[in-house]
């Protein structure tokens, strides 16, 4: 993963630029009056003395994009529950299936993953198996997913990719995690000798948020269903329920002239999963179809103020460089709803809007999907 600095903002600047934006503010939009009353993000409590540093030899979290405004919000999940790196490395094996095991006894027997040990045997739902079976156990280092936690966390802990963690867990839509899982962590990064090193380059990006940001969900439990206003502040561990389903059709999220389009840009050849939008500074952006909101935020350093939202069929939209967020995680929202100022934060090259559309983790062209009037 790319990382790129975020730029910086003098105080003459914001002092032009906060005016201006709070007369952008649609009536009905501003966030909560007590937000002066909020507290700051309170440090995580202490780790064992045993645990990795999340983020990198006793350093503080990565920063969020200070010129980004927001609604009062607590830390995301990722540091407000830490992960433990002691996954446990197993030798491949065969077991032998005993009376009354299920998959997750033999899971729990081995210390092996039970997804692993299906895909390994071929195994499909719903994992029947029978005594005297011989089952392949693979080998490798797995965690123990508790509740709470998030892929985001748990490949920072280990310094891997999380998409790396996708792919070698074979996980899908909606990558949910849940407590007593056991994740195949791959080999480390060549070149990063320490556990401190390896989380210390981990940065996020939009496929991070879009798969590996939910909390893992404990045993049987339900997750919390959306909330209607930014002013109902979820607690960061707690998973929110997300649309099953698509409803309706995608609208444009904002008017303006079409400054960069998806698919291969430049003499690189990059691809560019989105569009951009050139847009005055503080022009509403618009939820492009209902839908609760993944992530509100500036942790990811190229895109500035970023708000996802999922929207059921596995479809995900991406809304970067935002100036001012005016919702939060797990908010319902509608179709044609304001979700945040545009702004030109993040390494936008003007006052911009970048947007994405993702069916499962394929960046999809949004002019293929949008109205063409």
């Amino acid at each position: 993963m790319g990382w790129f600095p975020g730029r910086s903002r003098n105080a003459a600047s914001l002092a032009v630029l906060l005016p201006a934006l709070a007369a952008c503010i649609p009536q009905g939009a501003a966030p909560d009056p007590d937000a002066t009353r909020y507290r700051p993000r309170q440090t995580p409590p202490d780790r064992p003395v045993d645990t990795p540093p999340a983020y990198g030899q006793d350093d503080a979290p990565p920063r969020a994009d200070a010129s980004v405004a927001a609604v009062p919000a607590p830390p995301p999940a990722w540091q407000a529950r830490p992960v433990r790196a002691d996954a446990k490395a197993i030798d491949p094996t065969i077991y032998v299936v005993r009376s009354g095991d299920t998959l997750r006894a033999v899971a729990d027997r081995t210390g092996a993953g039970s997804e692993a040990i299906a895909r390994a045997n071929g195994l499909s739902a719903p994992f029947m198996i029978r005594a005297g079976q011989r089952l392949a156990i693979p080998g490798g280092r797995y965690h123990l997913v508790r509740s709470g936690e998030t892929g985001i966390a748990i490949a920072r802990a280990y310094g891997i990719d999380w998409s790396r963690i996708v792919t070698a867990n074979g996980l899908s839509e909606p990558y949910t995690l849940r407590a007593g899982m056991r994740v195949l962590i791959p080999d480390a990064t060549p070149g990063l000798s320490s556990a401190a090193e390896r989380a210390a380059a981990f940065r996020l990006d939009v496929d991070d948020l879009v798969t590996g940001s939910a909390p893992a969900l404990a045993g049987n439990q339900r997750p919390a269903p959306p909330t209607r206003s930014p002013r109902r502040v979820l607690a960061p561990t707690e998973a929110i329920s997300e649309p099953t389903r698509l409803r309706g059709v995608f609208g444009w999220p904002a008017q303006g002239r079409i400054v960069a389009r998806f698919g291969p840009s430049g003499a690189s050849g990059e691809r560019f999963n989105g569009i951009k939008i050139a847009l005055p500074i503080g022009t509403p952006i618009l939820a492009a179809a209902d839908g609760v909101v993944a992530y509100a935020g500036s942790e990811v350093p190229t895109l500035g103020g970023l708000v996802i939202i999922k929207h059921g069929d596995g479809w995900t939209t991406v809304y970067g460089h935002a100036s001012r967020l005016l919702v939060q995680r797990g908010q319902a929202v509608k179709r044609g709803q304001t979700i945040a100022l545009s702004g030109d934060t993040g390494l936008a090259d003007r006052p911009e809007l970048h947007f994405e559309m993702r069916k499962g983790r394929t960046p999809i062209d949004p002019i293929g999907q949008l109205p063409r009037s």
